[in-house]
């Protein structure tokens, strides 16, 4: 459990950051669709609503792509309508107009697209150039915005790509551009491989002010692979970003695996806002015993370092 009865953390605002953080909650889809084994879709509901009832209040629940792609969210249909009395947002993603279809068949509001900042990321994800990808998503946004649904527009490979090295800052800004053009609401900024630092997130937000591009429509989406997940988010509030992606448990990056992805996990994250005296609106005890419930399910030890702190839970245990 938790020590609030202790007083931890203590709570030492800092200057400069913002008073209420939104965290968009990714572990249900984002999380679990890199986890090897497949979650009963009672299991997946069960989740998304322990979820909302820690205080959560955006909660991206699947993936209305092609179950040969993603296999582990292939019951997208039968998930959605058990979660969808919900009263928090549920975003879902959709790769196409296919997607967008059966979405918006199922009455969801808030949808996302998924971009990449580089070549060979678009080629190996979307089977595509980064323009082609573009071209493919304006309809897809078009639609959904002709119908008054929500548009988050993901980035990958914002900071680094395993085959190009380096992203160039105006590589990155163009993309951003050009999603926000064809009418996306949001975008979130990813560190898909974990090697951003904290210069560098400060770096490309100061150029995409510079494009007009505003603050408050970026989310970032920052990876720990390298462990630098907290002080690029730390860097991105103190620019005024206010919207942080975050998994529960660190769902769908597992450090025990040599690919492994490593998720900001959203305990850690509210760990260090609640020290911060930035309101999230999360309650800790119970999204800490939420990760640990699924870190049950799934058979293995949480990655995140506060649910263990907090559950007491010891890996070796496992």
């Amino acid at each position: 459990m938790s020590t609030p009865e202790r007083g931890l953390p203590m709570v030492v605002p800092a200057p400069g950051l913002p008073a209420r953080v939104r965290i968009h909650e990714v572990g249900a889809r984002d999380g679990l669709q890199n986890e090897k084994s497949t979650v009963p879709t009672e299991v997946k509901a069960q989740f998304v609503r322990r979820l909302a009832d820690a205080g959560l209040t955006t909660i991206e629940a699947t993936s209305f792509v092609h179950p040969k792609w993603v296999p582990q969210l292939a019951d997208a249909e039968k998930l959605f309508p058990l979660v969808s009395d919900l009263e928090v947002a549920l975003p879902v993603l959709v790769p196409n107009e296919r997607g967008l279809d059966r979405a918006l068949a199922l009455g969801a509001r808030r949808v996302a697209v998924f971009a990449s900042a580089t070549e060979s990321f678009a080629k190996a994800n979307l089977n595509r150039t980064v323009d082609e990808a573009l071209a493919m998503f304006e309809p897809v946004v078009a639609r959904a915005k002709a119908q008054d649904v929500h548009v988050r527009g993901y980035l990958s490979m914002c900071f680094g790509d395993p085959w190009e090295g380096a992203v160039p800052v105006p590589q990155v800004v163009r993309v951003c551009r050009a999603l926000l053009d064809m009418g996306c609401d949001e975008l979130s900024l990813g560190d898909t491989i974990g090697v951003a630092t904290p210069g560098h997130v400060l770096a490309l937000l100061t150029e995409l002010t510079e494009q007009r591009v505003p603050t408050g429509t970026l989310g970032v989406h920052f990876h720990d692979t390298y462990g630098q997940a907290l002080a690029n988010t730390l860097a991105a509030l103190q620019y005024g970003v206010t919207t942080v992606d975050a998994s529960a448990g660190g769902l769908g990056g597992c450090p025990y695996a040599k690919s492994a992805t490593g998720n900001l996990a959203t305990e850690d994250l509210v760990w260090m806002l609640q020290g911060l005296g930035i309101d999230t609106g999360v309650d800790l005890d119970h999204l800490v015993a939420t990760s640990a419930w699924m870190a049950a399910q799934l058979g293995r030890p949480s990655p995140s370092r506060t649910v263990r702190a907090l559950s007491h839970e010891d890996p070796k245990e496992q």
